[in-house]
């Protein structure tokens, strides 16, 4: 897979991709993500990027041509699967959206900022609009890192126990079990016996359960779907 990222602040994204998994993801070749700096699309000398809206109001809108050029060039040398705005008025994110996204070949990933976009980019390149959630930021890219990670982690040979991406929370609508490690017992709170037993079917029933009671009590809403 490969994600391309487009965004006016790049080295916002430095961090989330130069460190543990989303860093050996991309050092074992399972995936490729690389970050564009639209001010190299900028039309003029000041690397301009937004201007004023027409209408008036507060804020500026991020222009069209560089968003264009960019994803022109990109496209020219490859296909692409989606062209992915990150904005809070998009689909909320969520597991079953990472999944399928985790199938796909390459992705590009369009970084909103200032008050947003020209409409008509929208209108032209997105094929999906994402939120990762019912507040504001500053820019898409925080959100950018989120989306690529809640994916990447899926890629079979990203995580060394893949098993493990299959029972996190929110796969089958249900939230994890709890977990425990050693000491078997501290301060006088002990692991659950059934854990300790070492019978897999009984402790595989204990976790379900336990994935249910916890779902019920902090998100019934998952059990409605």
């Amino acid at each position: 897979m490969r994600i391309d990222i487009i965004t006016c602040l790049p080295k916002l994204l430095e961090s989330p991709f130069g460190h543990s998994i989303l860093q050996r993801a991309q050092d074992k070749g399972i995936v490729e993500v690389v970050v564009h700096d639209l001010r190299a699309y900028a039309l003029n000398k000041q690397k301009q990027l937004d201007d004023y809206a027409y209408g008036g109001g507060a804020g500026m809108v991020m222009q069209i041509e560089p968003i264009d050029n960019c994803i022109t060039a990109l496209k020219a040398k490859r296909t692409y699967d989606e062209v992915i705005y990150m904005t809070p008025d998009g689909e909320t994110l969520n597991q079953q959206m990472a999944n399928e996204l985790s199938l796909r070949g390459n992705l590009i990933i369009l970084c909103g900022h200032y008050k947003g976009v020209d409409e008509r980019v929208r209108e032209l390149f997105i094929t999906r609009e994402i939120s990762i959630g019912d507040y504001v930021l500053s820019g898409g890219e925080l959100g950018a890192a989120v989306l690529s990670d809640a994916i990447i982690r899926l890629i079979p040979g990203v995580l060394s126990d893949e098993t493990s991406a299959l029972t996190d929370s929110f796969q089958d609508n249900l939230l994890a079990p709890p977990v425990y490690t050693r000491p078997a017992e501290y301060k006088g709170m002990t692991v659950p016996e059934v854990l300790l037993s070492g019978h897999e079917k009984k402790i595989e029933e204990w976790r379900f359960q336990q994935s249910l009671d916890r779902t019920k009590s902090r998100r019934p809403d998952l059990l409605e779907d």
